[in-house]
């Protein structure tokens, strides 16, 4: 502080550019709510608050949650879930939603609605999430919330080729849905949100290389899995039509338990170095200098989530709100 005081104002707004350029941000964490012991909505948002925590993802349109958020600086990603695509894909059902969730909270720093997550040709919603895209693009547009970005949640599955990152494309059963996704974020200036874990991502990649521990690259330029999956992911949306399509990391975590490499010790680093990386080295080998703004997965262990059992374990915190690691997030 005391050099800022000492610095002419050219000089300190020049500083400032270049903190934007370079992608110092905060870091967001995703809120999932499947437990039966959760903090209330009123302490949850204390926490982030207390912890620094400028992000926050809530996977489906939560006014409880949205009225505790009211005149935070917490940015937010609202998600439609999959169930719910088929409605939005009638504009007339996709312009109620904006009235009743986002227009009523001019105080929520609204930032990204994704529309899906995870969609995959054959499960649901699938056939309807291109056009239920569109129809909460134009609906944000119509109540003067343009400056939210529609977009939706895609994952590592829809891709082929990942090896070298570059030759990264999605594959042929995803392509028909994928394509006109990017094509429809390229033309209207949206960015792509993208869930990214190099926990499920690691194959026979060396543990170490999962969680940025690795110094030296790789034959092919990387230092981590984290970077080598996002730019698969870049390099498929380029090839799709996005040359200009920003990707949004909208989840990344480690387990702490239920599986192979699942551990505090492994979930502790991953954490710690993913928020040093993104926040002191912005950018990958394909994109350097971008800023990769990052949710982690997530809040709290819950105890009530399906799939399998590490899924219940991605808690930065436990239910009783001590934290699991020791991570500055600011």
């Amino acid at each position: 502080m005391a050099l800022l005081h000492s610095l002419p104002i050219a000089a300190i707004l020049l500083l400032i550019g270049f903190l934007h350029i370079a992608g110092v941000q905060s870091i967001g964490v995703c809120y999932g709510t499947n437990g039966n012991n959760l903090p209330s909505v009123a302490d949850t948002i204390n926490l982030y608050k207390q912890n620094g925590i400028g992000g926050l993802r809530i996977y489906d349109a939560t006014t409880d949650v949205f009225d505790v958020l009211r005149g935070s600086n917490i940015d937010v990603i609202v998600d439609v879930p999959n169930d719910k695509l088929q409605d939005l894909a009638n504009p007339d059902t996709a312009n109620d939603w904006v009235q009743r969730n986002i227009v009523p909270y001019p105080d929520v720093n609204f930032k990204y609605v994704a529309v899906g997550n995870e969609v995959y040709p054959g499960n649901t919603g699938t056939d309807y999430a291109l056009t239920a895209l569109q129809n909460v693009h134009a609906a944000l547009s119509a109540a003067n919330k343009g400056g939210i970005k529609a977009s939706t949640a895609t994952f590592s599955f829809v891709l082929d080729n990942t090896y070298p990152p570059n030759n990264g494309v999605f594959k042929d059963e995803a392509k028909s849905l994928m394509e006109p996704i990017v094509q429809f974020l390229a033309q209207n200036n949206l960015p792509l949100l993208a869930n990214i874990y190099p926990y499920f991502g690691r194959n026979s990649a060396p543990l170490s290389f999962s969680l940025f521990s690795d110094t030296p690259q790789n034959p092919v330029g990387y230092q981590n899995m984290f970077d080598a999956m996002l730019d698969s992911m870049y390099a498929a949306v380029e090839k799709a039509g996005g040359s200009n399509v920003q990707i949004v990391v909208s989840e990344s975590g480690w387990p702490s338990d239920g599986g192979q490499d699942a551990s505090p010790e492994n979930a502790a680093t991953y954490y710690q170095n993913l928020i040093q990386h993104v926040k002191g080295n912005p950018g990958t080998p394909m994109k350097p200098g971008i800023a990769i703004e990052t949710y982690l997965f997530a809040m709290f262990d819950e105890n009530e989530k399906n799939g399998d059992a590490t899924e219940q374990h991605f808690g930065l915190f436990s239910p009783d709100q001590s934290p699991k690691y020791q991570l500055s997030f600011n």
